[in-house]
């Protein structure tokens, strides 16, 4: 062998370590910074800089767009990052419209995606488009049992509906409408609205008229106080719930004195120093939480907190890919890790305990959720 081609076997060599080393897993994340899911949004590309640098021995890289809570520019965001950045894990978006629009992108691309949205729908049933989708937060059925344990136990035996016209409303509405006439709670209105309207007048006295014993508002962030305030200027005072989807203090600023007294289901990272020492997600969520309000300068949302949820439930997967031959960046690494996501058991993390199977790709089960209550602008822990 001439010293030229030694030379040259020896050049080609280091280039595969080179390449080698260069190898990383890249995740792609597209949230609504902007917009009317920008409440959910801010806190979830607030939360990127806690998420792990380093996994199963690959260096991990964050792609984060901004799709304005606008479901084509997240489809958009989607795109791009799966054709240019060959990101192995998509996560978004921040409302359910957006999400659900990821879906046929995650299931055409073959590219393993959570959503950060509590619809059902998103995950269920696990056909062969859905095989590709996990969820992070808990589904609104978990949810709505525990309004309704809460209604039953108070007495309350009729309750009118006002929520989002899109994905969001629509499934709490379902599981309402499936759950609660059961329990003997009568359904006495439902009324419905765009994230983007700035009055809902009508449709609150549409459910005045109805006289419930209380109103159920399935609605997200600031955007949720707007009907709650309307029924209190009309003179409503029976009880007012709402969904998870308030798990923020600026709920709370916004709607001030009209929501003290509010019910709501939320992820125990919310109210986590109020958590029993023997809750799982108690010590991740203190820690989140410290870091999170250090880093940023402002207080934490439960949104955030889905986020990394997502993460912490693509972990084993790409630990499991990354010991395979499968290189990131190729079909073959997303299957992996979509197969592994999948064998899931017990996998701790911000908002409850996630165990996944081929027909469960939610994986939550009832300690994913506390009831809270806001008392004079503080959340207080129900028992």
């Amino acid at each position: 062998m001439t010293s030229r081609t030694k030379l040259l076997l020896l050049a080609t060599t280091m280039l595969g370590f080179a390449g080698a080393a260069e190898a990383q897993v890249t995740v792609g994340i597209t949230v609504s910074q902007t917009g009317p899911a920008a409440a959910l949004g801010i806190p979830q590309k607030n939360s990127v800089a806690q998420l792990p640098k380093e996994i199963g021995g690959q260096k991990v890289e964050y792609v984060v767009l901004d799709d304005a809570t606008d479901p084509t520019k997240a489809v958009a965001n989607a795109r791009k990052m799966i054709a240019e950045n060959k990101i192995d894990y998509l996560i978004g978006s921040s409302a359910t419209p957006g999400s659900a629009a990821l879906v046929d992108v995650a299931a055409e691309t073959k590219t393993p995606f959570c959503a950060m949205v509590p619809t059902k729908g998103l995950v269920d049933p696990v056909d062969d488009k859905r095989k590709w989708v996990f969820k992070a937060p808990q589904n609104d059925a978990i949810m709505a049992e525990a309004l309704l344990d809460h209604m039953v136990a108070n007495g309350i035996k009729s309750v009118a509906f006002i929520g989002y016209t899109d994905g969001y409303g629509q499934g709490w509405l379902d599981e309402v409408e499936r759950l609660y006439p059961a329990k003997g709670i009568k359904i006495t209105a439902v009324e419905r609205f765009q994230r983007t309207d700035t009055s809902v007048t009508a449709q609150t006295l549409k459910i005045l008229a109805s006289n419930p014993d209380a109103v159920l508002v399935a609605a997200s962030g600031t955007v949720a106080a707007m009907p709650h305030k309307t029924l209190k200027e009309q003179g409503y005072t029976k009880p007012i719930y709402q969904t998870h989807g308030v798990s923020t203090m600026d709920f709370v600023r916004v709607g001030g004195k009209d929501v003290n007294g509010t019910v709501f289901p939320a992820g125990p990272v919310v109210v986590a120093d109020l958590l029993p020492d023997s809750h799982p997600s108690k010590a991740g969520s203190l820690e989140y939480i410290k870091t999170y309000e250090a880093n940023n300068k402002m207080p934490f949302a439960g949104f955030g907190a889905h986020l990394v949820d997502c993460m912490t439930i693509a972990v084993p997967g790409i630990k499991a890919a990354a010991a395979g031959s499968a290189k990131p960046g190729t079909p073959e690494f997303r299957a992996a890790v979509r197969d592994a996501m999948e064998k899931n058991k017990d996998v701790v993390g911000l908002h409850g305990v996630f165990s996944f199977s081929p027909t469960d790709h939610a994986g939550l089960d009832k300690r994913s959720r506390v009831l809270v209550k806001i008392v004079d602008g503080k959340w207080t822990l129900l028992p």
